[in-house]
């Protein structure tokens, strides 16, 4: 055990300290400003994780946690701290990583937009599925680990979710297909609508079937139910065969006044709310605004809704995924709001399909980047800068890959403008970030939108 002060803080709003040997230790639980008592739980050599064992000089911002599982759930790592510090140190995780991985010498970080109401901000759960001493245990995964930690409640999800993890607790134990079961999905729209999902490894479509009569008396805000049969080797909840069981195959979600139709593995955001938010500061940093005259590239546009935001302000928009699926619900939806003729959707390997659609005499004012965690392709990034695109927008969840893929952009002459933190994902480690850059060479002119080949694009 030593006696440390933290004066950190890590990725994952771990505290940060040092040790009598200069090492760096990260503690869960511990806040910067605190004196704590820790104990080594790994040595890594260049740097060990500790426990907290106790806190002698606190934080005012320490708090006693509102949830009966924090520090054993892997869901939440801040119940420990006020809302208010939360954010601040979500902005500092930010600065950091633009600063020492990105280069940026003091970047222009903004305070992060927080939510209005932290708890219950959430339309998508996964509640892992798993047997313990030989009754069916339903919950999240304990912190660290595979272990199933049942749970009553999660603040995270909306209530109708929560209603629903609380009948499966009580009645797994007398379902047919209960030994079958690894994980209840559920999904709920801004209308309160709930779809569940339950994945399991074997097909049981008769068992799932027969149970919508009960679910449907137990939970009013019940409107659809899907067996997904997983794959082998799930990599993931909801990597399997999809089957509507009961009730509508999709719910319907609104984003920024256009409406979107979600199935069970659609990708959607999690916190609309919040969305709305990160989206509309996207636009900004994009320079789309009412009126405006700009042809915007999406790269990494998934179902379009980033697209279809820019679509309605833009002189044209257009988003390129590689998913094929993903383009298929792209253009679905942007016939639901109407704006087909306003937006185009390629399915390709962008940083292949920027060159050819430059060789056909297209130039874009704007781009939009929107990479999954580990951030965007180099290719992409070189394509970007090749097109000469004056301006970019770069949506990331993760600092790290974000503040590299900044420092990419920078030895091709964009500068960083500023950055805005966005609180997607309240107490815990996650934090999504805008970040507005420009191309600092003058001769950097937008060429109008005039394709060659309409052919091609429109086969594309």
């Amino acid at each position: 055990m030593e006696r440390i002060t933290i004066n950190g803080i890590g990725s994952e709003l771990q505290g940060v300290g040092r040790l009598a040997d200069g090492r760096a230790v990260f503690v869960p639980g511990a806040i910067p400003g605190e004196t704590v008592t820790v104990e080594i739980t790994q040595d890594k050599g260049r740097f060990c994780e500790a426990a907290l064992i106790d806190v002698e000089e606190p934080s005012p911002d320490r708090v006693t946690p509102d949830c009966p599982h924090a520090g054993r759930c892997g869901g939440c790592q801040a119940r420990h701290m006020n809302y208010r510090r939360t954010l601040a140190l979500k902005r500092q995780v930010v600065a950091d990583a633009l600063e020492r991985i990105g280069g940026v010498r003091a970047p222009s970080v903004f305070p992060t937009l927080g939510c209005a109401s932290p708890n219950r901000t959430r339309n998508k759960a996964e509640y892992p599925i798993d047997r313990k001493g030989g009754r069916a245990a339903i919950g999240a995964y304990a912190h660290g680990s595979r272990e199933v930690l049942p749970l009553e409640d999660c603040l995270l999800q909306r209530p109708e979710s929560v209603q629903a993890l609380n009948w499966f607790s009580e009645n797994l134990d007398g379902l047919s297909c209960a030994p079958h079961l690894k994980t209840l999905v559920t999904r709920v729209n801004r209308q309160g609508e709930l779809m569940l999902v339950l994945c399991a490894d074997a097909p049981v479509l008769p068992e799932v079937r027969a149970l919508a009569p009960r679910l449907r008396s137990a939970l009013p805000a019940l409107k659809s139910l899907y067996l997904c049969q997983l794959n082998r080797r799930p990599v993931h909840a909801l990597d399997g065969r999809c089957t509507l069981a009961w009730g509508a195959p999709v719910l319907s979600e609104t984003l920024l006044g256009l409406s979107f139709e979600v199935s069970p593995q659609s990708f959607f955001q999690v916190n609309p709310d919040q969305t709305e938010v990160l989206y509309t500061k996207a636009l900004e940093a994009a320079g789309i605004a009412p009126g405006c005259e700009l042809n915007v590239l999406d790269a990494y546009c998934g179902a379009g809704t980033i697209t279809l935001a820019a679509a309605r302000w833009a002189r044209r928009a257009t988003g390129i995924e590689i998913v094929a699926p993903a383009i298929e619900n792209a253009h679905q939806n942007a016939a639901r709001n109407g704006l087909t003729n306003r937006s185009r959707f390629i399915c390709g390997d962008t940083a292949r399909e920027i060159p050819r659609l430059l060789k056909r005499g297209e130039r874009f004012d704007a781009a939009i980047l929107d990479p999954p965690r580990k951030g965007a392709d180099a290719a992409l990034l070189d394509a970007i800068a090749d097109a000469r695109i004056p301006t970019v927008a770069y949506v990331s969840c993760n600092p790290s890959t974000l503040a590299r893929d900044v420092k990419r952009l920078g030895a091709a002459g964009y500068a960083l403008k500023w950055a805005q933190p966005v609180d997607m994902f309240p107490y815990t480690g996650h934090v999504e970030t805008v970040c507005c850059l420009f191309h600092q060479k003058k001769d950097f002119i937008s060429v109008p939108y005039k394709p060659k080949d309409a052919d091609y694009l429109k086969n594309r």
